[in-house]
């Protein structure tokens, strides 16, 4: 059983480090510190390795597009903030409502039939629907719309569900746990909103 559990944590020991800078980051971005961005770059090197190996080719291609969304937070958190590390919350407006989610319809469908047709993905709608949300989901994260939380729950959601079917336990844990620090995120966000027009 020990040996089992040494050569378990040997052969998934960056999906084991990638979940706990994952944990790091959802907490910072609940707590709405401009780390949360260094941790969200770590946490995505660790991933895209992991989900090469695992197939998850979209989850792949998403890691790389936070790469740079990390680095786009980063900068927007800080220009917004004016050196007092607290940008205003702001919220979704209907018209930003229906242009989020006409991108994330073709950003899905684009996603389903790359995977569907140049890659052996076994699940490509499930994995396109979660590319399309995650990325959506990042960028209204990096501009700090109150919204983001509620795209981040549907996501974090059916991810814990996929990660169960890829017995992928460790990352497994870690959207459960999202999933839930999601619907955390909403509400410690919704007590700060500031006023303003939603940018």
């Amino acid at each position: 059983m020990k040996d089992d559990f040494i050569k378990y944590i040997c052969d998934n020991w960056t999906e084991l480090v990638g979940a706990l800078i994952s944990f790091i980051y959802i907490y910072l971005s609940i707590k709405q510190k401009m780390s949360l961005w260094l941790f969200g770059f770590l946490s995505s090197v660790f991933y895209i390795v992991v989900f090469y190996k695992t197939k998850f080719y979209a989850d792949m291609s998403l890691q790389f597009y936070y790469l740079g969304a990390s680095i786009y937070g980063w900068i927007h958190w800080e220009k917004g903030s004016a050196g007092s590390d607290e940008l205003p919350v702001q919220r979704l407006t209907l018209k930003k409502s229906v242009y989020f989610a006409a991108v994330t319809m073709v950003i899905f469908l684009v996603y389903f039939l790359i995977l569907s047709k140049y890659t052996d993905s076994t699940i490509p709608k499930a994995d396109a629907l979660v590319g399309a949300l995650s990325i959506v989901g990042t960028w209204m994260l990096a501009r700090k719309l109150l919204e983001n939380w509620i795209v981040w729950v549907v996501a974090d959601a059916l991810s814990t569900g996929l990660f169960i079917y890829k017995h992928m336990y460790p990352t497994t844990c870690l959207f459960f746990v999202y999933t839930l620090m999601s619907v955390a995120g909403f509400i410690q966000w919704r007590k700060s909103v500031g006023e303003g027009i939603t940018r």
